[in-house]
Order: C-alpha cells, then sequence, then structure tokens
C-alpha cells in the first residue's frame, strides 16, 4: 500500500526581526561582560549563516527577566494559534475538512503543555471524535521526520485513512537571560520558531510525493551531544561543539545502506532533502555532497530566512520542494538528526 504526501503548509509568527536588529538588543544583554567576549558574541550571530528570525514574543520580551512559567504561558497560547493555522492551510490546500483526518501527531520540545496542542486542535476545529492521538514531545529537531514515519506506518496499516502531523516549536522561548555561556549564545544566534503542517494519505487515488521507505539510525553513547536540561528558569540547551564532526563521520552508514536496501546509490538521489541544523552542519553536509553534484540549496536558503526551527524546519525544506515543483519520477532524500543522538530518513519519489 503506498502512502503520499498530499500537501505541506507552514505558518511562522507575528515578531520578526533580522540579525542586524537585533545586535543592539544583544548588546544591551552583554553590557558587563568583557568587551573581547561582547565583540566574539556579537561575530557569532553575524556569521550564523542566519539573516532574519521570527518569534512568538518580541527581542524586548525575550531578554526581559521573565520566569520559566511566564515563558510557557506564551508557548502554550501562541503555539495552539501557530498549529490551528498551518493545519487549516494544508486542509485548504488538500480540499479537506476537519473531520477527513483519521490521525494526529504533534511534535514539540520546546515548552510543556498537558494537555498536548493536538487536543486543544480537535475541539476548535471539530475534528472526529475517535481520532488516533500522538503527541511527541522529546525528539527534538528529528521529530518533523519522526511523526511522518508514525504516519507512515499507521496508514500502511490502514487503507483509505489520512494523518496529519505539525510541528510546533518556540526554541525563542527557552533563551536563558542569566546564561552567558556559549551553548545559549550559539542556539539564541541559530535558532527561531515556526510551524509546519503535512498531511499524508493511504488513498491510491490522492496525488503527491510517494513515501518508499523510512529508517531510524541511532548513535551509539551519544546522549550527551544534544537535548535540554530542566532547570528552574526553564529549558536549557545542550549542544556538543562534536555534533558536525559526529554526523560526518557517520554519513556513510545513515545515507549508504539505506539507498542500497532501495537498489539506489546517491547517483540516484535527485534532491536532498535536509534539516539545516546550523551553518557548520550545512557546511559538513555540503563539503560531503558537494563533490557528487548534489546541492543543498533548499536548506541553506530555509537556515537564512527562517533560522534552525527545529522539528518544523525539514518540512520547510520540503514545502520548498514541492511549490517549485518536482518532476516526476525523481527520488528525495529527507534527513533529520536529534536528541539521542539519531538520524531518521524518509526516501520519496514523485
Amino acid at each position: 500500500m503506498s502512502v503520499k504526501i498530499t500537501a505541506v503548509a507552514t505558518q511562522l509568527p507575528p515578531y520578526t526581526r533580522t540579525t542586524a536588529e537585533i545586535i543592539p538588543f544583544l548588546k544591551v544583554w552583554l553590557s558587563g561582560q568583557e568587551e573581547r567576549y561582547q565583540r566574539k558574541v556579537i561575530k557569532l550571530f553575524e556569521n550564523a549563516g542566519v539573516d532574519r528570525r521570527y518569534s512568538i514574543m518580541d527581542a524586548e520580551d525575550v531578554f526581559l527577566e521573565t520566569s520559566f512559567e511566564e515563558k510557557n504561558d506564551i508557548y502554550k497560547r501562541e503555539t495552539i494559534k501557530l498549529a490551528e493555522s498551518a493545519l487549516t492551510k494544508a486542509l485548504d490546500k488538500s480540499n479537506l475538512s476537519p473531520t477527513d483526518i483519521d490521525y494526529i501527531i504533534t511534535v514539540s520540545c520546546t515548552g510543556i503543555m498537558i494537555p498536548s496542542v493536538d487536543a486543544y486542535l480537535i475541539n476548535k476545529l471539530n475534528m472526529k471524535q475517535d481520532i488516533v492521538r500522538l503527541p511527541v514531545t522529546e525528539m527534538g529537531c528529528v521529530a518533523g521526520v519522526s511523526g511522518m514515519i508514525y504516519a507512515n506506518n499507521f496508514l500502511k496499516a490502514n487503507p483509505n485513512k489520512r494523518a496529519v502531523v505539525i510541528a510546533v516549536e518556540s526554541p525563542t522561548s527557552t533563551f536563558q537571560i542569566d546564561d552567558y555561556s556559549m551553548v545559549n549564545i550559539v542556539s539564541a544566534a541559530i535558532f527561531g520558531d515556526g510551524c509546519a503542517c503535512t498531511i499524508l494519505s493511504s488513498y491510491e487515488e490522492e496525488q503527491g510525493p510517494e513515501i518508499i521507505d523510512e529508517a531510524m539510525y541511532h548513535f551509539y553513547n551519544a546522549e550527551h551531544m544534544m537535548g535540554f536540561e530542566l532547570k528552574n528558569s526553564g529549558l536549557q540547551m545542550v549542544l556538543d561543539k562534536e555534533v558536525p564532526e559526529k554526523i560526518a563521520a557517520h554519513f556513510p552508514e545513515i545515507v549508504y545502506p539505506f539507498l542500497e536496501r532501495n537498489d539506489l546509490s546517491i547517483d540516484d538521489v535527485d534532491h536532498l532533502i535536509f534539516h539545516p541544523g546550523g551553518k557548520k552542519i550545512v557546511q559538513t553536509v555540503e563539503e560531503l555532497f558537494g563533490s557528487l553534484g548534489k546541492n543543498i540549496d533548499n536548506t541553506k536558503a530555509v537556515l537564512k530566512e527562517y533560522g534552525n526551527m527545529s522539528s518544523a524546519t525539514v518540512l520547510y525544506v520540503l514545502d520548498r520542494f514541492i511549490e517549485q515543483g518536482v518532476k516526476k519520477g525523481d527520488i528525495g532524500l529527507m534527513l533529520s538528526f536529534g536528541p539521542g543522538f539519531t538520524a531518521q530518513r524518509l526516501l520519496l519519489k514523485w
């Protein structure tokens, strides 16, 4: 049974500033720090490969001494709005109503909400009372692909059903006002907020790229590389500087066996739909595949225009391919990385 991606829709939060516009706020926040360190931080922001970020709160609010409770209240209120808008857009693209959805997967790791956002969407949009729910909360940047893998397996087992995957994130909400560590600063420099929704279907007559295969790859003894520590001040980012090197070292095992089991090589892949984790990761991937004549232009463009929106970001990359138009028969490799440490893949055919 074939499962197809029938629509992708994105939704950005209301506040946005360029990197140049954020620097003055950064300078105020850094006042009192050693001058050489201030210059280093500002240069890091300017060279992060991100021109603009979007946020559920304005820059003044980000740099205010707000409590974890206050920030999480904003996260809850605003992510529900973003998720509803993204889902409504995706339904409109597919000419579907909310009651046409049988399975709803919501993914987010940048705030805490119980019940999860899917419960609010079911009530707001009057979705089916027997809809199957799956909230995914602890997969980080990889969760957009994870959610699609879970949806694919549900749909393969259930003909004539539809699933939605909604990835909604606010890394801005995790910024630590009293933390001047490089990890906190690097995460602030590369991350932004956003939401994306994709609809998948096991109806034979519905159109879109087909999921040919999916797989997860787990790195041993790498739990320390990425994630969050829960502090009294909120979710504190964990981000090891070795992540790009670790990804590069494992790339052959991540990519080539997965393609080989589908009787494909990297030469057969027309489109690389990669999660833009950050400038260094993008450069690492580009070095690995550029010599093979492959480009990740859409990945770089999404990082530049929005930053890393955690789990939602790879869906923004996928949306670009769909909007640009892809030839029938083309093969796409979709790939994200996240806490665990893990790499997760989807093989698509248009």
